[in-house]
């Protein structure tokens, strides 16, 4: 495993995977259901992502947006490819809104909206929200909320 998978919480926060992508929550959440998309494969550049890991891509992203759909309902998603931290291949995948949501006991302020999104302040999430994020996003669900 590599860093950049290992920081952002593979394992416990991963909310699905294939083969070549793992999508896992943020642990500091800028918007609720913010996630990161990270490839597997210890890669640094978007260049050397090989013909079975990008077609891949638009399969995770579609999985993405249904379950913000379902869990969050953003009125846009932001996919930002920085990586300038954290080396390896990844996108920070940010759902975007105009008006606060709420989930568990917090309440989460798009501070950037209608611009640039703003990734921090960000709610950080202890490691049960975390749990409890995930499991909604995975099932469609806001039982946090």
């Amino acid at each position: 495993m590599h860093a950049t998978l290992e920081k952002f919480g593979y394992g416990p926060g991963t909310v699905f995977e294939d083969e070549h992508w793992a999508v896992v929550v943020r642990p500091a959440q800028p918007t609720l259901g913010s996630m990161v998309l990270i490839a597997k494969r210890d890669i640094e550049s978007f260049g050397a992502l090989t013909a079975e890991e990008g077609a891949a891509l638009p399969a995770m992203v579609a999985r993405i947006e249904a379950a913000l759909a379902r869990v969050v309902t953003p009125e846009r998603v932001n996919y930002l490819m920085l990586m300038m931290v954290d080396r390896h291949v990844h996108y920070h995948v940010v759902p975007r809104y105009a008006e606060p949501r709420n989930w568990g006991n917090h309440e989460f302020i798009d501070t950037g909206w209608p611009s640039v999104p703003a990734l921090s302040p960000a709610v950080a999430l202890d490691p049960a929200e975390i749990a409890q994020l995930r499991a909604d996003l995975a099932n469609g669900t806001t039982r946090g909320g």
